[in-house]
């Protein structure tokens, strides 16, 4: 059988993207090297997704799940002396005014079931071992219970994650060498947790040389973890479970909220995380999801990312199934606009590991209606609005004032 589409992955970008091409008659295999439900991190979605789980008629599958809304996130100084708060429905035009706390398992199993029921092939505990790009279709050697095969496809979307099968192959990952961080984290029951609105925000906590993120997933769980440079890990003596013990035991604006809790989970680590792959296309593949790249798991853009590159790498394919022509104007379009979203987050990313960019956010002076455009890309807006981005601008350019002259009050950020 010739397949339409053959997707590599089964994860947010890759179950998006089948739903939707299923959803307009396209022959679609999704390939999955795991069998869900399946452990992953990166639970705080966007409001800007929203219009997406929408589209793919999964809304109410979600609501049914019992996931936490999620009202806005908190950033908070590690020295106790600075917080602000920022509520999506403050944001810059708003599209949505709340989003979903996950548990990852629970919401990838649930979008990729959605995708077997709307018409989607798929396939777990499958391995793509390679990739042979021939002049009209694409050949996929797999490895499942089920044997050996090869699988025939017309196009190709490469969703498969941090290990990109395609990107791996031609060698396209590049990293960025300011961004060398590690991560432990872990999920915590039975942890403090405010009532109303305040009890279901993202809560980032920045010290000088290292910040935590504390995800709540229901009303009593919570994920947390700690972010630092990689070198800076190597140094530390002990193990994962050691390391996060220490760093929350410093932290009061942490260690509080979890006097009493206990850690149900076993410590993850991972590290050098943040990457992007040089080129996004090829004549019959694109790459989505974190196979397109990574920036950093801090203002919870993973998610959004994959949600809106799966979407856009469906529109993309199907616009080329009519009229394969089309693809040489189709496919850069679509790798353009992922690199622009990936842009605006990388550039807030980088900021968010200088101490004037901190001292900037959380010293929020409303002008000109910077604030809410701070916030709106906090909610998942992608930044195209000449509006969005001019005051963006004047946002950076304040950053780099900062770096010369105190228009912020300066911050230790360390623990008291």
């Amino acid at each position: 059988m010739l397949y339409d589409v053959a997707i590599l992955g089964g994860g947010p970008a890759g179950s998006t993207a089948g739903t939707l091409l299923a959803q307009r008659g396209r022959s679609v295999i999704v390939l999955e090297r795991e069998k869900f439900p399946r452990f992953h991190i990166g639970e705080s979605l966007l409001p800007f997704s929203m219009a997406a789980l929408d589209r793919l008629g999964v809304r109410s599958k979600l609501d049914a799940a019992g996931f936490l809304p999620k009202y806005g996130a908190e950033v908070l100084s590690g020295c106790g002396e600075r917080e602000v708060r920022f509520l999506f429905r403050n944001g810059f035009q708003p599209q949505c005014e709340t989003a979903y706390q996950v548990t990852r398992s629970e919401f990838d199993k649930i979008l990729l079931d959605h995708s077997s029921e709307s018409g989607v092939e798929v396939r777990e505990e499958t391995l793509v071992r390679s990739v042979d790009f021939q002049r009209e279709h694409v050949e996929l050697e797999t490895r499942s219970p089920r044997g050996t095969e090869t699988i025939r496809a017309r196009y190709v979307i490469d969703a498969s994650g941090r290990h990109s099968v395609i990107g791996t192959q031609l060698g396209l990952r590049r990293t960025y060498p300011h961004l060398r961080k590690f991560a432990v984290y872990a999920h915590y029951d039975g942890v403090n947790q405010p009532c109303g609105e305040e009890g279901t925000l993202t809560r980032m906590v920045r010290e000088s040389d290292r910040w935590f993120w504390m995800i709540p997933l229901s009303r009593t769980r919570m994920s947390i973890g700690v972010v630092m440079d990689t070198d800076a890990y190597k140094q530390m003596k002990g193990s994962p479970e050691e390391i996060l013990d220490r760093a929350i035991e410093r932290q009061p604006r942490v260690g509080d909220r979890l006097r009493g809790s206990c850690r149900v989970t076993e410590v993850r680590a991972s590290g050098d995380y943040s990457y992007r792959n040089r080129s996004l296309h090829g004549p019959r593949w694109l790459l989505a999801g974190d196979a397109a790249g990574f920036i950093d798991p801090i203002f919870s853009s993973g998610v959004f990312i994959a949600i809106l590159s799966g979407e856009q790498a469906a529109d993309a394919l199907d616009q080329t199934l009519n009229d394969p022509r089309q693809a040489r104007r189709i496919f850069p379009a679509y790798a353009k606009r992922l690199h622009t979203v990936m842009d605006l987050y990388l550039e807030f990313v980088s900021g968010w590991y200088t101490q004037p960019f901190i001292e900037t956010l959380l010293n929020p002076r409303e002008f000109l209606k910077v604030v809410p455009a701070v916030n709106a890309v906090l909610a998942g807006n992608p930044g195209t609005q000449f509006g969005l981005r001019w005051r963006l601008a004047v946002f950076h350019a304040l950053v780099r004032l900062q770096r010369r002259f105190a228009l912020s009050p300066r911050l230790s950020l360390q623990p008291a």
